[in-house]
């Protein structure tokens, strides 16, 4: 009798035992994959949604004054710029929570479409030294900074933030893409998208499920 009771206890406590490191085990598992997600998502880093390119030609001309103001002397060239600007979104700056227990990702937080990367490509024509004025290499270099700001102040007036605006879906059906490779859900209930986003990603659920 006093076997049988203890064999009874032993596979009791060793059910519990299995049991408890069972669950152990799982919630380790899904903690990873939750710290995998979000490692995942932030390696795609910056998504380019719209890109536009600009084309400006302006004169650039510089006097200096000598000789106590006596003399002055100008210099002058036409420059030529031709950029491409890319805009989407940093989605380093996703604000993501994780819902372990249901193995859903919460966006929290989505950021606002951006300027990611200006290339510009600058070609002088027409360059004129001054007499005591000359163009040196430093005067290139600031040009060259110069017209690169140039570009990113006219990209507001351009639209293309207004249109990146409107391609916010494509960036959440990336990150919806890869919350979905290892079964968990995204949820966007959080951030406010029109109404024809709205339905678009719960269609693209929809059918993911089907």
């Amino acid at each position: 009798m006093d076997i049988v009771l203890s064999v009874l206890i032993g596979g009791i406590v060793a059910y519990f035992l299995y049991d408890y490191l069972g669950k152990r085990q799982s919630e380790k598992r899904i903690t990873h994959q939750s710290h995998l997600l979000l490692d995942k998502i932030k390696s795609v880093c910056k998504l380019t949604t719209v890109e536009g390119d600009f084309s400006e030609i302006f004169h650039y001309e510089d006097k200096s004054a000598h000789f106590l103001r006596m003399i002055s002397s100008k210099k002058s060239a036409i420059i030529v710029i031709k950029a491409k600007a890319s805009v989407g979104y940093d989605l380093a700056k996703l604000r993501l929570q994780a819902d372990e227990n249901n193995k859903k990702i919460r966006i929290v937080h989505f950021p606002q479409p951006e300027i990611l990367t200006v290339e510009t490509d600058v070609t002088y024509y027409d360059i004129k030294d001054g007499l005591l004025n000359k163009f040196k290499a430093d005067d290139l270099t600031k040009l060259n900074r110069e017209s690169k700001q140039h570009i990113i102040d006219k990209v507001p007036e351009s639209g293309l933030l207004e249109a990146a605006k409107k391609e916010a879906l494509n960036a959440i059906l990336v990150i919806e893409n890869i919350v979905e490779t290892i079964g968990w859900e995204l949820d966007y209930g959080d951030i406010t998208l029109p109404e024809d986003d709205i339905r678009s990603l719960q269609e693209h659920t929809k059918n993911t499920k089907a």
